[in-house]
């Protein structure tokens, strides 16, 4: 049956040669009114950048500046999702913290350490995400007193998988507001400024 068909050319692959990597086009300009799908990072179209929870918290930071992201999912050893890790996170006062209460040093500091683990995480529904506006999502985030938000997708069985995420200097942008910080109280007033503007 094989001999009905003739083989493909092949050629060696190039030195240097990269990959395709999966691509979401977002507006660059959204409205508070805008569907919040339009600032969401939708996981079924980019790839989300994970760590395990046993790296180094030195190794994790390098990776979000090399994928120019300030978030990480962690994942356990059966890849599931075992908490987040954000550049606030790494940058701010948590691994002190930890030194003070542990002792060692900085490059002892792993992910486990310092990341928001899946009991202190809440999320939202995609079926909800779906009917809400841009404005609903900022609000969210605002009670929250949280940078990103999850978006799962629930099974018939109940399992939950993060499909997508938000983040609020995404939104910010995305709303004209010119963010030079990753303080979350500039940010949303930088919002508020962009929204009084019209």
């Amino acid at each position: 049956m094989i001999r009905e068909y003739d083989a493909l050319k092949s050629t060696p692959l190039k030195t240097g040669s990269g990959f395709v990597r999966p691509v979401q086009t977002l507006p660059e300009r959204v409205k508070l009114s805008n569907s919040a799908v339009d600032v969401m990072t939708d996981l079924t179209k980019v790839s989300v950048i994970s760590v395990r929870s046993k790296t180094s918290m030195d190794k994790a930071n390098a990776k979000m500046i090399r994928y120019g992201v300030r978030l990480l999912l962690v994942l356990d050893d059966n890849d599931q999702v075992a908490g987040l890790l954000t550049a606030a996170d790494v940058l701010g006062e948590k691994p002190m913290r930890f030194l003070q209460n542990m002792g060692g040093t900085h490059a002892d500091i792993m992910v486990r350490d310092i990341m928001t683990t899946q009991r202190e995480l809440e999320v939202l529904n995609i079926n909800d995400v779906k009917s809400a506006s841009v404005g609903n999502i900022v609000a969210n985030l605002k009670k929250s007193g949280r940078q990103h938000a999850l978006v799962v997708s629930e099974s018939a069985d109940g399992k939950q998988s993060v499909c997508g995420l938000f983040s609020l200097t995404q939104i910010a942008r995305q709303l004209g507001a010119q963010v030079q910080t990753f303080e979350l109280a500039r940010t949303f007033a930088e919002i508020e400024a962009v929204i009084a503007q019209g």
